[in-house]
């Protein structure tokens, strides 16, 4: 019986070490993953935003794949969408304009002979397919998107309400508009303008086929150089093509700086975000 009560206590020591040697490891790499979140926070933490909410402006002759048929590339489209997500992963609000040049073009029908009402209206419905493939596209690699039409289309999009679109942004959604202002004889640069200023939007993002604004037309004249940055007084003086005189009228007005730059240069909206120097911006300083 000693013998007995001598050996169980052994036996009970005996078993705490496979149990410390089986838990010692767990802990550890407890430990380790927690300094792998904190890594990854401290390096998410270095990317600072140097605007916060803004209206990405794109031509929608930018969608379209130079010599192709097609009006709208998919391809680019996905570029276009996935350099729109890795902004919206910074925590940027974004909203977008987007034109419909690649489909149809008002102005230049009526030129032609059709009246100019009726061809701008049909402009608008182009910037409605151009924002439903945008936003099909953005949708598909998970970023949360509302369209927002100035022409009552309730099938496919929600009207523009000012507040609720700013609610959407507020959540973490991308707000596309479409339809233009809702009236012929105004552009989509004006629709642009409009928006960033109603929404109170930092920074207008003209996202293009050129990357920037030129002392003259870079395809007609080989000494053209590219302005880095550049007032609004200057560009009226100067009479550079930045926006139609609305659009731009409405930006200087209300104090809102542009950013022209090319679209299918990599990172380049996340750059200008960022504050670097992308394209050429256009202040009142």
């Amino acid at each position: 019986m000693e013998c007995a009560k001598n050996t169980a206590p052994r036996a009970r020591r005996a078993l705490r070490f496979p149990l410390e040697e089986v838990v010692f490891p767990l802990a550890k790499t407890t430990l380790s993953s927690a300094q792998s979140l904190s890594m990854a926070e401290t390096s998410s933490s270095k990317v600072s935003p140097h605007y916060r909410r803004v209206v990405l402006k794109i031509s929608g002759e930018a969608l379209k794949e130079p010599g192709s048929m097609e009006s709208i590339s998919p391809q680019i489209v996905s570029q276009v969408a996935q350099q729109i997500k890795d902004v919206h992963a910074m925590g940027v609000e974004v909203a977008i304009v987007i034109g419909g040049g690649n489909i149809w073009r008002g102005l230049t029908a009526s030129h032609r002979g059709m009246e100019r009402t009726t061809a701008d209206y049909m402009g608008m419905l182009a910037t409605v397919i151009n924002g439903m493939a945008l936003q099909s596209s953005l949708e598909a690699i998970g970023v949360a998107t509302r369209v927002q039409t100035a022409i009552p289309i309730q099938s496919v999009a929600e009207p523009f309400i000012r507040r609720r679109a700013m609610r959407h942004m507020e959540l973490g959604r991308v707000v596309i508009f479409v339809a233009g202002t809702g009236n012929p004889f105004f552009s989509t640069d004006t629709t642009a303008a409009l928006r960033a200023s109603e929404i109170g939007a930092e920074v207008i993002l003209k996202a293009t086929k050129v990357d920037g604004i030129y002392t003259a037309d870079p395809k007609k004249d080989p000494n053209a150089t590219r302005y880095d940055k550049i007032t609004y007084s200057e560009a009226l003086a100067k009479r550079l093509q930045v926006m139609d005189s609305t659009a731009f009228t409405l930006c200087m007005d209300n104090r809102v700086p542009i950013v022209v730059l090319d679209l299918m240069t990599p990172n380049n909206i996340r750059n200008a975000i960022l504050g670097q120097a992308v394209g050429t911006l256009v202040t009142s300083e």
